[in-house]
């Protein structure tokens, strides 16, 4: 079975950073340049990028405009972009700066009936949702808030609606290189089958992405094992 990788560039005051379990205290400077990042991993034969902007994410407003821009005019990447859209006119932005997906985490738990109005008006397709999970619960607000939503009932939900891309992070694994969530994910697909499950958080190593593969998600997203060098470039070119 293929699965997709998916690089992973976070934004912090328009510069290349990652966080632990998503503390903004333990960050992590990469790179001043994210297209220099973005343009390496281009390279290197990866097609998708999935693009945060902290900054926005935690502001409840989309702040790092230019960074999209950048990477979507002077690369070919499938561009996912997140972090800050919570306004219709945010949304049709974010799509016309360059983004092929708008990736939805906390307005699809806060903000129900103004998700699924743009699920009607723009096609569930433009969308990856965003499942953020803490103990099999959804955790919303860059991870800082966490609520009582189960998973499965939030996933279900939504593939109702159409949404067939989701990514799902568990809180507890991401940014620490131990190993991705693979019970949580088996859980999952067992349950829907159908879902194009993106794994994202905890990806060390090689056998990680072998392991995800083999139990059925569409996709992975790798960022910090990139960084710290501890997954090359071109071995994820010959994945």
């Amino acid at each position: 079975m293929h699965m997709q990788i998916i690089s992973a560039i976070d934004i912090i005051e328009g510069k290349c950073v990652r966080l632990t379990e998503g503390d903004y205290a333990q960050k992590k400077i990469y790179n001043e340049d994210p297209l220099e990042v973005a343009k390496q991993f281009e390279g290197a034969g990866l097609m998708r990028l999935h693009l945060v902007d902290l900054d926005g994410a935690k502001a409840g407003a989309v702040v790092n405009w230019k960074v999209l821009e950048k990477i979507a005019n002077k690369t070919n990447l499938i561009i996912d972009f997140g972090g800050g859209i919570k306004t219709e006119a945010t949304l049709k932005t974010v799509l016309d700066t360059g983004a092929t997906y708008a990736t939805i985490g906390s307005l699809a738990v806060k903000e129900r009936a103004i998700f699924e109005e743009w699920i009607e008006r723009f096609g569930a397709a433009v969308f990856m949702l965003g499942a953020d999970v803490y103990e099999e619960k959804i955790a919303v607000g860059g991870w800082l808030e966490k609520t009582t939503i189960d998973v499965y009932e939030f996933i279900g939900s939504y593939m109702n609606k159409g949404v067939t891309q989701l990514f799902c992070t568990d809180i507890q694994k991401d940014g620490k290189l131990e190993g991705p969530s693979i019970v949580l994910y088996q859980k999952i697909l067992a349950k829907y089958p159908t879902l194009q499950l993106i794994a994202s958080g905890g990806v060390s190593a090689l056998k990680d992405l072998e392991e995800l593969r083999t139990i059925g998600c569409s996709a992975a997203i790798v960022g910090k094992a990139i960084y710290e060098n501890k997954i090359s470039l071109s071995e994820l070119s010959t994945f």
